[in-house]
């Protein structure tokens, strides 16, 4: 499995992806981050992002997509454009057909170092040593984008098991299969 991970933002998006198979630890396939003058129209900004995230796509072919969630905080600015700039990936996702988890920065951060408040600094060591990387990823937009993957894979592979283990076990309770992740017919979810 692959999946890309995205620290979205207009200035700078960082963009990591990982990949893993049954047995084998999380290795990292790539990481960078995006950039857009802060002097360019939102518009143009946003399209070098689809332009450039397109290229991604093409070339790493993920199988998931995992998109850090826009939270408040105090300059309304900085929220839109960071809004705006994570609605990029999930559209490019959803034309692909691919699945997209938004995470919040805090089960990121509880993924990957197992403390929900750990600082930047925290999460690019651990990143570091769960990608056995031989030096850190830099900016922090890439370290992040790269611990946005990783918990896709560890929260997101896990989510997946469990719902389609549910579907079964409802399936064979009333003896109608469902699709995973949906409810059987016949059933009160």
């Amino acid at each position: 499995m692959r999946v890309l991970g995205v620290d979205p933002g207009l200035t700078r998006c960082g963009l990591g992806v990982v990949e893993a198979a049954l047995g084998r630890p999380v290795r990292m396939v790539s990481v960078g981050v995006l950039r857009t003058p802060a002097g360019m129209p939102t518009a143009e900004r946003l399209l070098q992002l689809v332009d450039e995230l397109d290229a991604w796509f093409e070339q790493y072919t993920p199988d998931a997509v995992a998109v850090e969630r826009v939270f408040a905080r105090s300059n309304v600015s900085t929220i839109m454009g960071t809004a705006q700039a994570s609605a990029v990936p999930m559209i490019a996702a959803a034309r692909r057909g691919l699945p997209v988890a938004l995470h919040t920065p805090s089960e990121v951060k509880a993924a990957v170092t197992g403390n929900g408040r750990a600082d930047k600094a925290q999460v690019t060591s651990m990143i570091t040593r769960i990608l056995r990387l031989p030096s850190p990823p830099r900016p922090a937009d890439a370290a992040d984008a790269l611990a946005l993957a990783v918990c896709q894979m560890w929260r997101g592979s896990a989510q997946t098991r469990i719902a389609e283990a549910l579907a079964r076990d409802t399936a064979g309770r009333t003896g109608v299969p469902s699709a995973p992740g949906q409810p059987a017919r016949g059933s009160l979810r």
